[in-house]
């Protein structure tokens, strides 16, 4: 906030310097362009000098975008896709899990995208991270950071309107508590309440958060931050199609406006998060930090709307037009912990500097008992109307109720896509089945040693992780089952610098991801028991930096090949039933560039190759083929341009696209690609920022990705044209 201006570094970053806190409270001189990260080392290391891909979104880059959630921010990265509305990514061509990082520190993500107006910036470390904090995906993991409360005193309001019936509002106020400035606080608060161009859809969304920072020494830091996040909308499942004609012609069946959510649907959820870290000195070689975070996440949820099947006549053909209906209502609280600490020593061998890292991660996630859900009993009623079959058999109509067409009478009314309907119902006149969620616990410990050293003008990384996890099945029930794993996980990369600009890198890793709890303590409904999901990758690549360094230009090339995946067994009798697929590989090349050209020309673009193929099935059909919802291609660009001399002084402008090639779906269509642009204007006078944002300025028809889990029966559009305008004042 604070009308998009950067805040003055007051400090020297020392490369070897591990004090994260230092990089989070400093700022930047060049709004589009991030000089460090510890996401990558958990040291403070300039991001040229980190063997491994690691794109960044700036809170400047997401404020000029008037970002909202992170589904606004993933287009700025290479290699991300949008997969689907409520917050799914493919990170080179992988599913994302419901794993994230705040500040480095893991929790499980809501069901809906949360605000992210307490965002410094947003980082994604391309590749599985597992060597530094155990378990994580082998496309990579998207880290969220914090803004910090600063020493000076600084206050920013910000009001929004837009399409949808938008109405947003902000607040971002820091500053000193005492005299000596050693106690610091930040305060964001943000609310939003939209409407949709689809059908039924809209979100209200709260965000408070506070957050301290007391600096009793030179040498140590404490750092507190709470977050509290709530969401209230319907669940967007996408757009359901016909299921005939097929092929292309399946996507002008329906208009993009149509959900398959009746309106008596909701999803109500609140997440409470308390962040904690501690930094000290001993010395100017030694140094220790911890960091923590405990979560509490709540789901109180009521879906009626489609399965992801067709309905049938009695000789079981489908019915193109009326789908099956599903229904869940349940609540569940989950509870998350994380703790993370080490110590890192800068010591001197000869002529190999080295900076050793050593520490012990513990990480606790829980379903809490008391969590249930009511759904279907069956997709048909019984000839008596007494219960429900879960699928009907042409072979024996005679054990189903039958309507005046001579047809099976679905469970719960098929939702008609001629002609929809989307009234409430009461859910009391289907048979339905109440259950008891089992209550889970995962926990992990993982100690591990990283050497970084330097000699020269080559540099070294070298990691090393013990990693132990235990799982358990009927958790606290008689006959409770202990599930023990674990993995030694590698990572080696070395970086060069041909000249002081110019770094070429290469790096081996290895993941290493357990199964979901969930699915382990929940067999009957999941399937199972499943192998873990095992990944490697190998990366290339080179950083740069031009026009004295305010411009920074990276290019990758890598390979990653991923085991045991979990994929949708399209089982008519159990829709949550899973499958393990073999082997999925992903080859790629990036691309992407962040800075300025000129003091008053920023430039944020990003370009992506990326082949994601089936190599291992018990489908034979599969192999080979191309991943659903992978593109081959995805590519964006936003550049502005501000006045800051003459008659126009004070006047910006940015012009933005994002392009993404065509997706399979695994049915007999794929999403066609498409290219959409964005358009904004600024005007800045005295201590007021004025700004209108338009997106998607051609009003292109398109869509981002797959709907319900399944394939090719719904899919997410995009948004047609549509403005934002914004007023923002600091003080």
């Amino acid at each position: 906030m604070y009308d998009n201006e950067s805040v003055t570094v007051d400090f020297t970053l020392q490369e070897s310097n591990p004090q994260l806190q230092e990089v989070e409270v400093a700022g930047r001189i060049n709004p589009y362009k991030n000089e460090v990260t510890a996401i990558g080392t958990k040291t403070t290391t300039a991001l040229k000098d980190v063997p491994q891909s690691i794109s960044f979104v700036t809170s400047e880059l997401m404020h000029d975008q008037n970002a909202l959630v992170i589904t606004d921010v993933v287009r700025n990265i290479s290699g991300v896709n949008q997969e689907s509305i409520s917050g799914d990514y493919r990170i080179r061509g992988f599913k994302s899990s419901r794993i994230i990082t705040i500040n480095g520190l893991r929790i499980k993500k809501g069901w809906m995208p949360a605000l992210i107006s307490n965002m410094e910036r947003i980082e994604v470390v391309k590749g599985a991270n597992s060597a530094l904090y155990g378990f994580s995906d082998p496309g990579g993991t998207i880290n969220r950071v914090t803004k910090k409360p600063l020493k000076e005193s600084k206050q920013g309001i910000r009001f929004s309107a837009g399409s949808f019936n938008t109405i947003r509002s902000e607040i971002d106020f820091t500053g000193s508590i005492n005299k000596d400035k050693t106690v610091l606080y930040r305060l964001n608060v943000a609310q939003q309440g939209n409407d949709s161009f689809r059908d039924l859809q809209g979100r209200k969304d709260l965000l408070i958060a506070p957050s301290i920072s007391f600096l009793p020494t030179e040498k140590t830091r404490i750092d507190l931050d709470l977050i509290y996040s709530t969401v209230d909308a319907r669940v967007d499942r996408g757009q359901p199609f016909w299921g005939d004609p097929g092929g292309q012609a399946t996507l002008k069946t329906t208009p993009i406006t149509l959900t398959a959510t009746l309106a008596s649907s909701y999803n109500k959820e609140n997440s409470l998060s308390l962040l904690g870290s501690i930094s000290h000195e001993f010395s100017d070689k030694i140094k220790f930090n911890t960091s923590l975070i405990t979560n509490r996440y709540n789901r109180d949820y009521l879906e009626q709307r489609t399965n992801n099947r067709y309905g049938v006549d009695i000789n079981g053909n489908m019915l193109p037009t009326k789908m099956e209906g599903r229904f869940q209502r349940g609540e569940r609280t989950e509870a998350n912990f994380n703790l993370n600490s080490y110590f890192s020593f800068e010591v001197k061998t000869g002529a190999v500097e080295h900076n050793i890292l050593v520490g012990y991660d513990y990480d606790r996630q829980t379903l809490l008992p008391g969590a249930w859900d009511i759904r279907l009993a069956g997709s048909f009623r019984n000839a008596a109307n007494t219960g429900a079959i879960k699928s009907f058999d042409s072979d024996n109509p005679n054990l189903y109720l039958l309507d005046a067409d001579g047809n099976p009478v679905p469970n719960m009314p098929y939702f008609d896509l001629e002609n929809p309907n989307y009234n409430p119902q009461d859910y009391k006149n289907y048979f339905t089945k109440f259950r008891t969620r089992p209550a889970t616990l995962f926990f992990s410990n993982g100690i591990y040693i990283q050497n970084q050293m330097k000699i020269g003008k080559l540099q070294v990384l070298l990691g090393l992780r013990q990693e132990f996890y235990r799982n358990f099945k009927d958790y606290k029930k008689e006959g409770e089952e202990k599930i023990k794993q674990k993995s030694l996980i590698p990572r080696i990369g070395a970086v060069f610098s041909i000249t002081d600009n110019i770094n070429i890198y290469g790096t081996y890793l290895e993941g290493f991801q357990p199964q979901r709890s969930n699915h382990i303590a929940d067999p009957d409904a999941f399937g199972g028991p499943f192998d873990p999901l095992t990944s490697t990758m190998m990366e290339f690549g080179t950083k740069t930096e031009w026009f004295n360094k305010k411009l920074s230009i990276t290019a990758s090339v890598y390979e990653i090949e991923q085991n045991n995946i979990l994929i949708d067994a399209e089982d008519p009798n159990n829709p949550d039933l899973l499958e393990q697929r073999g082997q999925e590989t992903s080859t790629g090349v990036e691309f992407e560039i962040n800075g300025q050209v000129l003091p008053n020309l920023s430039i944020s673009a990003n370009y992506s190759y990326n082949e994601a193929l089936i190599t291992e099935s018990d489908n034979p059909d599969e192999v080979g083929a191309r991943k659903e919802y992978a593109p081959l291609n995805i590519g964006g660009s936003w550049i502005k341009y501000n006045v800051n001399n003459g008659a126009l002084d004070g006047l910006g402008l940015a012009f933005g696209s994002n392009f993404v090639s065509k997706q399979y779906t695994g049915a007999d269509f794929f999403l066609p690609g498409y290219v959409v642009f964005d358009a904004a204007i600024y005007y800045k006078i005295g201590k007021v920022q004025l700004s209108a944002n338009l997106y998607n300025l051609e009003n292109k028809k398109y869509w981002i990705g797959r709907g319900r889990a399944g394939r090719g029966i719904t899919a997410n559009p995009g948004a047609p044209r549509n403005f934002l305008v914004s007023v923002g004042y600091s003080f």
